[in-house]
């Protein structure tokens, strides 16, 4: 592995702790009755899909780490596609999170999100 992609590494693990705490959180939340998760499907829709996606891009971003070390890819290139996987798991979850409240809560403080 090269220096560039150990860095990238190393930055991209520091969010598996957030991603598996997320997950605790989640178990907890179904656990308990007091909770309030299984009353509000918004919320179970939302916090399955989203650390399901996030953790399964984190993965995928390792990969392509290592991946991008073999590619023979111009230098801005190369760097598009270190940033820009890990970079995926935070920019594209919030966008669907949106539209699926557009589709499911109609109202005004949805078209702030």
């Amino acid at each position: 592995m090269t220096r560039d992609a150990r860095l990238m590494s190393g930055i991209i693990l520091i969010t598996v702790p957030t991603i598996q705490y997320g997950g605790y959180f989640l178990l907890t939340s179904m656990m308990t009755k007091g909770s309030g998760y299984m009353d509000n499907p918004l919320r179970q829709n939302f916090f399955r899909a989203g650390h399901a996606h996030a953790g399964v891009i984190v993965i995928l971003s390792l990969v392509c780490q290592m991946l991008a070390d073999a590619a023979a890819l111009p230098s801005p290139v190369l760097w598009f596609v270190r940033i820009g996987v890990p970079l995926a798991a935070f920019s594209f979850l919030p966008d669907s999170f949106s539209r699926y409240c557009r589709r499911m809560l109609p109202g005004s403080a949805v078209r702030f999100l």
